[in-house]
């Protein structure tokens, strides 16, 4: 039995699972910007979890940012006290257990390949959409990270023209598309320009509630959030050649949101002139991941049992 954690910026998901991917029990807590107060909460999870399991034999732990094969996490995403910390050695320290972290898009990417819907493939894409948005790449049937940890840091990639001045991450694919951090972000930014004093929205549910009552103003971010994530996607096509690309996070799970995913997303390759040509010969399809919320967390797990069956 292993414990998972899926570190996000604004939940932390957990559970324990076996040595085949099975979620045997599953929860989630918020996520707790203090970093040692974040690592007792962890450590008791774990304690709990091995009252009542026969035998824990290792933590997998799933986070955004620049983590390197020792641990250390040279960014965190959204996370900013998380920088420079080595979650792995400090959880090693309180637990006495084996600890693996890995990139939470990257773990998403192995979690698929393991038993998901990127079963059998070499060269595919995994995006995570949720604060920001990170990515997996697999190539040849390895997870590329680059010189530094650094690849699929997809959200970065800037989609629009730039500001005049400050800084240019405000066009970037992660103030744009991710569902936190782009489109909750953007509807705020418009919000407050109509009423200074209205509340922040940080559930993108919230905001498509709104659409489908009417609101103009949600009805015109969400067409805009569409539009910026299927030219993202686009964009990894054209880089990659993939043989697939698959999108996970909370939103990935709502079937009518696919939908119009899917319908957007032909549109922009519809208006690509090469695109188009090459559409139903050599271009990916992008579907959601098998795994969804999940894939983080098993990802993780299958990242530590490898780590301890070795």
């Amino acid at each position: 039995m292993y414990v998972g954690f899926d570190i996000g910026g604004t939940t932390v998901k957990y559970g324990v699972l076996d040595e085949v991917g099975n979620i045997l029990e599953k929860s989630a807590i918020p996520t707790n910007y203090q970093l040692a107060d974040f690592l007792v909460e962890l450590d008791t999870i774990v304690k709990d979890a091995q009252k009542r399991y026969e035998k824990i034999e290792g933590i997998g732990i799933s986070a955004p940012g620049i983590i390197q094969e020792d641990g250390y996490m040279l960014t965190a995403g959204a996370i900013r006290p998380f920088y420079g910390a080595n979650i792995k050695i400090e959880l090693e320290r309180l637990t006495g257990l084996p600890v693996s972290i890995e990139n939470d898009a990257n773990a998403a990417a192995i979690a698929e390949h393991w038993i998901g819907n990127a079963q059998g493939l070499e060269n595919y894409l995994c995006i995570v959409l949720g604060t920001g948005i990170g990515g997996g790449i697999v190539l040849n049937g390895e997870v590329f990270r680059g010189a530094h940890g650094m690849a699929g840091e997809f959200g970065w990639s800037i989609i629009d023209h730039l500001p005049a001045e400050g800084d240019i991450e405000e066009v970037s694919w992660n103030k744009r598309a991710a569902t936190v951090g782009g489109l909750c972000y953007q509807y705020n930014l418009s919000q407050k320009k109509l009423d200074a004093a209205a509340p922040m929205i940080l559930d993108a549910r919230e905001i498509f509630q709104r659409e489908a009552e009417g609101e103009v103003l949600a009805i015109n971010i969400v067409e805009q959030f569409l539009t910026d994530l299927s030219v993202g996607m686009l964009n990894l096509i054209s880089f990659f050649d993939p043989e697939l690309i698959l999108f996970g996070g909370g939103i990935s799970s709502n079937e009518e949101f696919n939908q119009r995913f899917q319908k957007r997303l032909e549109e922009v390759m519809n208006r690509h002139e090469s695109i188009h040509y090459l559409k139903n010969k050599t271009i990916a399809a992008v579907r959601p991941a098998k795994l969804q919320n999940d894939a983080g967390m098993i990802g993780a797990v299958y990242q530590i049992h490898r780590q301890v069956t070795k």
